[in-house]
């Protein structure tokens, strides 16, 4: 027979006062209560099946080891969940007892699109509908119209034209101007018909310069006597005016100074900057002798007090009788003053004709400084503006000569060409700052053959010349051949 342990008898402890409450020992209480908590996590093993409890080994004794590489194990482990995320995994049975709570919207339960198609109950169910309905009518008219192959590209408006919102809104554009453009820009975005607000610019002329200037009569290809030689005689004094000008800069740069040679300049140097230092053996000049004299007097006395070169100051105040009489003259100068301005009002006032002539005169001028500002304000209005470094520069004139023309349109010379006239005329009428082309050297490549590549008994130099040699032959052909 089995030894039975002795039952320990609970040693029984006097709870009369709450501070002997925590002497219970309650570890039995709360085993049970962890063991219950378990089985709910894990379940009990009345509630499992045998699969989940038993496993058949069928495998034999001796494991044979995998051969796997290494990309078949990584693949594998994609496979597995993260070990990151396993703390994120509920492993625990309990049911949550508020039902509502964390509920996941399954896709059963999901929004059924054919249901609100077949039976619209709400309002945005009908919306969708109708808007479905209008998206599928203009989609089945492109396809008719691709199908068909024709396409509409008649344009019925001008898209140049400027057109004013005002016009279309009855009661936003009144003659007499009460209503101003911004608050018919808000009327319209109250109505319902929104207008974009551009920028002032867009609508500013930065220039009454002509959109499109016909070119000269002399320009043409079959031009009259008298047009082309106002367009030779034009382009003669435009010449004439550059050359002058060219002269003229040469002249008041160039010309003003002389040139002399290099010696001629480092001696004139050599002069300038020795002026004033005495030579070796040179004689002294007489108020030279005489300066060193009065110095050597005037260093005989001084020893090493202290001397100044200025005579001392003397704090001499003044007597009551000397301020008496400056207050006396300040007296007198102010009353000088004062006959002074009375004597010129008088005079002005027997001049009034000349003053009244002096001030028309003024008013004149300033008029004329007036209409002179306007004109050049006008002319410049005609003129391009500087938008970048460079400056406009008319371009030159497109004029052939007497021999050149040939009175039809097959055998005229060409001497201009459309894209840069129209670049030209963007850059006058300021839409288009001007700019220069600017080419980019490149650097001296310094070749020679490889070794490899190099003839017997040929050098560098014999290759080049027969090189040169084949290209004038060939330019003196007129024929061209690879290198």
């Amino acid at each position: 027979m089995a030894v039975q342990e002795p039952v320990m008898k609970k040693k029984r402890i006097s709870k009369k006062n709450k501070s002997a409450w925590r002497k219970t020992d309650i570890q039995d209480v709360e085993q049970f209560l962890e063991d219950q908590r378990q089985e709910e996590r894990i379940g009990t093993f009345t509630d499992k099946q045998n699969e989940d409890l038993f496993v058949v080994d069928a495998s034999p004794l001796k494991a044979v080891p995998s051969q796997l590489s290494v990309k078949k194990k990584r693949k594998l482990n994609a496979l597995k969940p993260m070990r990151s995320h396993q703390a994120l995994e509920n492993t625990s049975k309990v049911q949550d007892p508020i039902v509502k709570r964390n509920h996941v919207r399954q896709k059963k339960n999901g929004r059924n699109i054919e249901l609100e198609v077949r039976n619209p109950t709400k309002g945005r169910h009908r919306q969708a509908n109708s808007d479905r309905g209008l998206y599928y009518e203009k989609l089945d008219q492109r396809l008719a119209a691709r199908e068909s192959g024709k396409k509409d590209n008649k344009v019925d408006k001008d898209i140049w034209q400027e057109v004013d919102f005002r016009d279309k809104i009855p009661g936003l554009k009144d003659e007499k101007g009460w209503i101003s453009r911004d608050l018919a820009v808000h009327v319209a975005g109250n109505i319902g018909r929104k207008v974009v607000k551009t920028h002032a610019s867009l609508r500013h002329n930065t220039t009454k310069a002509k959109k499109f200037e016909a070119p000269h009569p002399g320009m043409s290809y079959n031009p009259t006597l008298k047009a082309h030689q106002e367009l030779l005689s034009h382009v003669v004094d435009r010449e004439e005016g550059i050359i002058k000008k060219e002269q003229h800069l040469k002249r008041v740069t160039t010309s003003m100074f002389s040139k002399v040679t290099p010696e001629e300049r480092d001696r004139r140097r050599l002069n300038e900057m020795s002026e004033g230092i005495k030579e070796e053996g040179e004689p002294a000049s007489a108020s030279e002798d005489e300066d060193e004299h009065e110095e050597g007097h005037e260093q005989k006395p001084a020893d090493n007090s202290y001397s100044t070169v200025n005579a001392p100051v003397e704090n001499k105040k003044k007597s009551k009788q000397s301020r008496n009489k400056e207050l006396k003259q300040k007296e007198l100068q102010r009353l000088h003053e004062v006959k002074k301005a009375l004597k010129k009002q008088t005079a002005d006032l027997i001049r009034i004709k000349s003053i009244r002539s002096e001030v028309k005169e003024e008013a004149e001028e300033l008029n004329e400084v007036k209409k002179r500002r306007k004109a050049k304000a006008e002319r410049k209005k005609f003129e391009p503006k500087r938008l970048g470094r460079h400056k406009f520069v008319e371009p030159d004139l497109d004029v052939n000569m007497p021999e050149d023309l040939a009175g039809n349109l097959r055998n005229v010379k060409p001497e201009s060409n459309l894209l840069t006239d129209r670049f030209k005329l963007l850059q006058k009428r300021n839409i288009l700052p001007t700019t220069v082309a600017v080419t980019h050297k490149r650097s001296k490549v310094k070749r020679f053959p490889r070794n490899s590549h190099k003839e017997v008994g040929v050098s560098f130099q014999d290759l080049r010349a027969q090189r040169k040699a084949a290209a004038a032959a060939a330019k003196a052909n007129n024929d061209t051949i690879k290198i």
